[in-house]
């Protein structure tokens, strides 16, 4: 079964796309924990990130790292904060957070509701950056 990161790669679902290239896509968590949040994803579907061969994973790691400078030069904030918890989505990922202290980065805060025109408007910024 596709998992709903698959269904974004494939366009079945529609996503606040910030970068994509053959084999990575970063878009917006649609539930960020800051204005910026945002999900990479190899294109091809494994469930573990430690179960990605060499190349997909540091691959993921480089893409990661160019959308990270992207959100820093556009998203008011410190530091982007990165971390893979990996049991919400069968499909590996990193979160890319952009945050000013550690407590920006917890989880177990409340998620921002934005409006789809602000999610918009921060994918351009940061697709432009």
């Amino acid at each position: 079964m596709s998992s709903i990161f698959s269904k974004i790669i494939a366009g079945e679902i529609p996503a606040y796309k910030v970068a994509e290239n053959d084999d990575f896509i970063a878009f917006l968590d649609i539930s960020p924990l800051q204005k910026g949040h945002v999900l990479v994803v190899p294109k091809v579907e494994v469930d573990y990130i430690f179960d990605l061969d060499s190349e997909n994973y540091t691959g993921l790691m480089n893409f990661a790292k160019e959308i990270a400078f992207k959100i820093k030069k556009v998203i008011d904030c410190d530091r982007i904060g990165m971390t893979v918890i990996g049991l919400e989505v069968p499909h590996a990922h990193i979160h890319l957070i952009p945050i000013r202290q550690e407590k920006d980065m917890n989880f177990s805060n409340p998620k921002l509701q934005l409006s789809a025109e602000e999610m918009a408007d921060i994918a351009l910024v940061i697709r432009k950056a």
